[in-house]
């Protein structure tokens, strides 16, 4: 209504269609990302996964390690939410009842699972939008890998130490196998991934695109699945969803994250809009020019700790400061692991904490390790600096 009285009949047309874009090519994305993941659990790949973990009867540290280490390697292809849940879900078949051991381990997790995203353009939403944004190549992010380890391996070496040593025990869960087509359509997700980079690297089109183009991967091969004869396969007409052995990949499709989808188009349109009306201006003065990029990004993982890391990261994009590819790098780090500082600040500890974990993993069960998980923090930006010096 300002820009039509002031004549400016335009504006905020090309305005909202700017961010509304933005938004368009994150959601697009991610759905293609979350259905592909949900292909994977309908194909029991995750599942199979932990019951294989909790049948081995590793000790109660040894499977602290694994489940961190597995954490941090899984939340770069799939995403940190995810990858905290299958995990925490090991944690707790092998725990029980013992809190102390399922709180220290999901703790482990929330921070493996953000420290392990921070490096790859896949691994978080933050990250994910700094790619999107053109503002660094694919590559330029694994430059990430060693200062994401460090911020893990401290904090989890310290916490290990007041983890028992005692057997898990055998667990009496049957074992559980993949589904006929899982290994394909981890393959066929791999593929997606590279199509998008290729997409992006080689005809320079949005990721987007490539993402939307490999889905039509996995829906010829649900066809496939589909149509395969019954007789031919007689385990798939066992499960319970699955009577007559078909294959819906619009069953995948509707269980992606609906409410997580959304939610980012209110923040990027909220944000945005404070972009338009010259806030963010005035903050990136305040900050970047202020107090220096290198301060202004340490405080930005702080923020996102006690914020949320994707409206910090959205304004960060939208004020745009003029920095070095290092200093891209970093604020990418710290809003990346910056959230593991406290157990509200990041997707996958408030999914433990609310979810299965609920009672065992709390608020301050995870605050009494927040000085030895900021001591990590602080460690990854000194490596990175370090390690990187020449794109600063």
């Amino acid at each position: 209504m300002a820009y039509v009285q002031k004549g400016m009949n335009h504006t905020a047309e090309e305005l909202i269609r700017h961010n509304f874009l933005e938004f368009t090519e994150m959601f697009f994305f991610l759905f293609v990302a979350m259905t592909y993941i949900n292909a994977m659990i309908e194909r029991n790949v995750f599942d199979a996964l932990r019951t294989w973990l909790v049948r081995k009867g590793f000790g109660l540290r040894s499977l602290f390690w694994m489940t961190g280490a597995l954490a941090f390697f899984i939340s770069p292809i799939a995403d940190n939410l995810t990858t905290a849940l299958i995990m925490g879900a090991v944690i707790l078949s092998v725990g029980g009842e013992d809190k102390k051991f399922i709180s220290i381990g999901c703790v482990n997790i929330v921070v493996a699972a953000n420290a392990g995203g921070a490096f790859s353009p896949f691994g978080d939403i933050t990250t994910l939008m700094v790619w999107q944004k053109g503002i660094l190549p694919f590559g330029d992010f694994f430059a990430l890998f060693l200062p994401s380890l460090v911020n893990w391996l401290i904090p989890a070496t310290v916490m290990s130490f007041f983890v028992a040593t005692t057997p898990a025990g055998d667990s009496s869960e049957p074992a559980i196998g993949m589904r006929r087509g899982a290994k394909t359509v981890m393959l066929l997700f791999l593929v997606t991934i590279i199509t998008a980079v290729c997409f992006h690297n080689f005809l320079h089109l949005p990721p987007v695109y490539g993402m939307l183009f490999g889905l039509s991967f996995l829906k010829f091969f649900g066809y496939y699945l589909s149509k395969t004869n019954e007789s031919m396969f007689p385990l798939e007409s066992t499960q319970a969803d699955n009577p007559v052995g078909k294959y819906d990949i619009f069953k995948k499709i509707e269980r992606a994250e609906w409410d997580t989808l959304f939610f980012f188009y209110g923040i990027i349109m909220c944000v945005g809009g404070l972009g338009v009306i010259g806030y963010l201006e005035i903050l990136s003065k305040f900050a970047y020019d202020g107090y220096g990029a290198m301060t202004a990004n340490v405080l930005v993982g702080v923020l996102s700790a006690i914020v949320d890391n994707i409206p910090v990261m959205f304004a960060v994009l939208t004020m745009n400061p003029d920095m070095s590819a290092g200093q891209w790098l970093l604020v990418t780090l710290t809003a990346g692991v910056g959230g593991s500082l406290l157990s509200i600040g990041s997707a996958a500890g408030v999914a433990l904490m609310g979810g299965r974990a609920r009672g065992k993993y709390t608020f301050f069960g995870h605050l009494k390790w927040t000085p030895v998980i900021a001591l990590g923090y602080v460690a990854s930006i000194l490596v990175h600096y370090y390690l990187n010096q020449s794109l600063f």
